[in-house]
């Protein structure tokens, strides 16, 4: 399964080159089954992802931000093709493609992830038990004294920030980039050190490959309730989760996000 979802972003990849930033590439046709407005270069990552995948002989049901759920038989594949659209189309080299297997109908049924950064070609990936990879190489987790953290206040209610204010105090560098999935594969290899978002707007879709590969990288995963992050993976659910390099760390900010 891995190989497929790794030809899969590698396909997307090359079809999608030269794609962003264009007028072409970013011309909206409608809304897709998540409720953003699909814009081409959308369209054309899902349509060759599902083509790579169903060419390997993946007969999956599909979850997918544009097309919705297609029926399969084994399993659940579930893709978000370009993940940080708005970045790629107003040309800010940050957004993806995420791709992952599930043998269930919930995060925590996740088995394999793929995640290629669609500026760079960079691939990330993880088989449930066996690590996570950076184009081959394992990567780990890390833990760092002066804390870097991402989050995501985009259209955040005050009382929101509020809550969020003793980690933008505590942390000394705080970041938005604009891709959950490639912030949290940044999570995974050491780059950041924690990633918060509680605007109940994540879906399952953008974080089901990131969750395995931060998993296997060694970082946890809580809901903004302080349990342990899963969810079904309907593409209408939305969810608000904070993550970190180590237990340690999650609890942390557990203790200062949740008390």
């Amino acid at each position: 399964m891995i190989r497929a979802l790794k030809d899969a972003c590698q396909q997307v990849f090359a079809r999608t080159k030269g794609m962003a930033g264009t007028k072409e590439g970013s011309r909206q046709l409608g809304r897709g089954a998540g409720g953003d407005i699909s814009r081409k270069i959308d369209l054309v990552a899902e349509k060759t992802a599902i083509s790579v995948l169903r060419k390997h002989g993946v007969d999956a049901t599909i979850i997918a931000e544009e097309a919705g759920r297609i029926e399969g038989k084994n399993g659940f594949v579930i893709i978000d093709a370009i993940d940080g659209t708005t970045n790629a189309t107003r040309r800010m080299p940050f957004y993806c493609c995420s791709i992952a297997f599930a043998t269930d109908f919930k995060l925590s049924a996740v088995t394999d992830a793929a995640i290629i950064d669609l500026t760079t070609g960079d691939l990330y990936h993880a088989a449930k038990g066996k690590g996570a990879f950076l184009n081959g190489r394992r990567i780990a987790t890390a833990s760092n004294d002066d804390l870097a953290v991402s989050m995501n206040i985009s259209s955040v209610r005050p009382e929101i920030i509020e809550r969020l204010s003793p980690v933008i105090m505590k942390a000394k560098h705080v970041r938005q980039f604009g891709s959950v999935a490639l912030e949290m594969c940044y999570l995974a290899r050491g780059s950041l050190d924690a990633y918060i978002d509680f605007r109940g707007k994540v879906r399952p879709t953008d974080i089901a490959a990131a969750y395995l590969i931060v998993k296997e990288a060694g970082g946890r995963l809580n809901s903004k309730t302080g349990t342990e992050l899963d969810s079904d993976l309907e593409i209408k659910t939305r969810l608000s989760f904070f993550a970190a390099a180590n237990e340690e760390m999650l609890g942390d900010l557990s203790d200062i996000l949740i008390g």
